[in-house]
């Protein structure tokens, strides 16, 4: 199946809803998928932020103090306490700062093209998950219209059937036993059309909610069933790999993580190193109106280097954590592994059963429209009865909608077979 790009649109309807067009809808319209790609922008802002504590920092602090009550204080030769200080202090602090070194920076800036990937493949996933959805339900939209359009044509022939029957008994050449069957049929005919009516109401629903389609408004479905028959063959001799996978490359990703989030554990013996300076603007006035009037002016540098000496064990504790967290995540590996193979062999033993029911029914049904034909003519030669129309029209009815809905599951299998070889890809 082939995939089509992310494409947006300007309509928010569909003028043709086709299996590509309403697969291509759900890409953008989607929430599942808009809210991944939302993720992935909140992603790249939040990297940006852990990022940008490698750059220089600088501050400004403004504070203003009114000291009503000073501090007093004893000087030697002086037995009075004397009041210290200005009634009105304020000071501006212009404040600059660089990280040296810090092991949470550090590992923001390894580990940000992974991260990046992470959120990238998750949205991915969505679409792939979204593709496979929409086009079961797709599908299965189709088998209920076939359905539909196979009672409609029941009914026409069921009421020509009827009228043929009802003169021959007004003519006197049959009993009242034909005509009433003819309307058992008729009637049973249109009470499946109505069932079907319904039901198609029900999935054109559910298909606009996976979607991401508006429900207030109806979805035109447009199909070539004799493509579709075309398109039922794959080829079965293939075999999975793993790489094609986005749940295998979410591993590999995770993985990459786990192995940054050792080496980001191990840092921790490490000392942190940051550098600082100050410029300092001091004001001091008895007076509130003459407080910027004086300035006195202070300055410094400042290094610091913060030495991690014991901490009870944790650090230790942390990293053979984070080794088992990497041991584990080698294990979901080989498990997916045989998951992928798991799942890609019942995918293709479901297919290979619906293609020979699809297969089989398909001549059923080639067969029944014979006999169809076949005691059609000849009852109204005198030769079968009507019994015989009633049965052969009901075995043909019943191998179309065999067919159909043999066909659309042949389908649907294929999705599933495609998903587990990885073929479904964006």
């Amino acid at each position: 199946m082939p995939m089509l790009a992310q494409q947006r649109t300007g309509d928010s309807l569909l003028q043709e809803a086709t299996l590509q067009s309403v697969i291509q809808y759900a890409i953008v319209h989607q929430p599942l998928v808009q809210q991944a790609i939302i993720d992935e922008n909140i992603t790249n802002e939040t990297i940006k932020t852990k990022l940008a504590d490698w750059y220089p920092q600088l501050n400004f602090n403004y504070s203003y103090q009114n000291n009503f009550q000073l501090t007093r204080s004893l000087f030697p030769g002086n037995p009075q306490p004397v009041a210290i200080g200005a009634y009105n202090t304020s000071a501006g602090q212009f404040v600059a700062s660089q990280t040296l070194f810090n092991r949470d920076v550090l590992l923001a800036a390894k580990t940000k093209g992974e991260v990046r990937t992470q959120s990238k493949q998750n949205t991915v996933k969505n679409k792939i998950d979204v593709t496979v959805s929409v086009s079961k339900a797709f599908y299965d939209v189709l088998a209920t219209i076939e359905q539909i359009k196979v009672s409609q044509q029941d009914i026409v022939r069921l009421e020509s059937s009827l009228k043929n029957a009802e003169a021959q008994y007004k003519a006197g050449v049959t009993d009242k036993t034909d005509y009433k069957r003819a309307t058992i049929s008729l009637n049973n005919a249109k009470a499946a059309l109505s069932t079907n009516i319904a039901v198609l109401k029900s999935k054109k629903e559910y298909l606009k909610y996976v979607m991401g389609y508006p429900s207030g408004n109806d979805l035109n479905i447009v199909y070539d069933s004799l493509q579709m028959e075309k398109e039922v063959d794959m080829d079965t001799l293939q075999a999975p790999n793993f790489n094609n996978r986005i749940e295998y490359q979410q591993l590999l990703t995770q993985r990459k993580l786990m192995e940054a989030n050792v080496r980001y554990e191990k840092t921790s013996f490490i000392p942190t190193a940051s550098l600082s300076s100050a410029y300092n603007l001091n004001y001091l006035n008895d007076k509130l109106s003459k407080l910027y009037n004086n300035n006195y002016p202070n300055s410094y540098i400042n290094l610091t280097i913060g030495v991690p000496i014991f901490q009870g064990g944790k650090r230790t504790s942390k990293i053979r954590s984070a080794e088992w967290s990497l041991k584990r995540t080698d294990w979901d590996i080989k498990n997916l592994q045989s998951s992928v193979n798991s799942e890609y062999s019942q995918a293709q033993a479901n297919y290979k059963s619906y293609l020979a029911n699809y297969i089989a029914l398909k001549e059923n049904m080639e067969l029944a429209q014979e006999v169809y034909d076949v005691i059609q003519l000849q009852y109204k030669n005198g030769i079968k009865t009507y019994l015989e129309v009633i049965t052969s029209e009901s075995d043909l009815r019943t191998a179309r909608i065999n067919y159909y809905n043999a066909l659309y599951t042949v389908l649907a299998s294929k999705v599933d077979v495609q998903k587990s070889l990885g073929q479904i890809t964006y």
